[in-house]
């Protein structure tokens, strides 16, 4: 009688190889922080221990609890929207060849969408960082 031989051990637990990734990355993680702070230079001043902002000056305001320009939100959100809407190409793509011509107009209607609310947006001055 010929029976298949399995490589993995009926007792073994699913989650091992997840777990084993976490750890894996956790070690990664602390690796990399304990050998930055050993190896890296240690020279403190005034300049470095400043708040950095992008290449501007920190501005006081924000820093007592002041109020940001709703500006910055609607840019903060249009990333992100377009940002998720993107991530539903990648499904489309692997399984383009099943889905067939459905899915072909089917993602034409989705990305035609998403191209009318990027021209809306682009039209009204939301991309504009004035």
């Amino acid at each position: 009688m010929n029976s298949k031989i399995s490589s993995v051990p009926a007792t073994s637990n699913p989650y091992v190889p997840i777990l084993v990734l976490g750890a894996i990355g956790f070690g990664f993680a602390v690796f990399s922080i304990v050998a930055g702070a050993l190896t890296g230079p240690k020279r403190y001043n005034r300049a470095k221990l400043d708040a950095y902002e992008c290449g501007i000056e920190p501005s006081p305001q924000a820093a007592e609890g002041g109020r940001f320009p709703v500006k910055y939100f609607l840019t903060a959100m249009l990333f992100i929207i377009f940002d998720i809407e993107i991530v539903f190409l990648y499904p489309w793509a692997v399984s383009f060849d099943a889905l067939g011509l459905f899915g072909l107009i089917e993602m034409a209607i989705f990305i035609g969408t998403v191209f009318v609310a990027y021209a809306y947006v682009w039209r009204r001055g939301g991309l504009e960082w004035d």
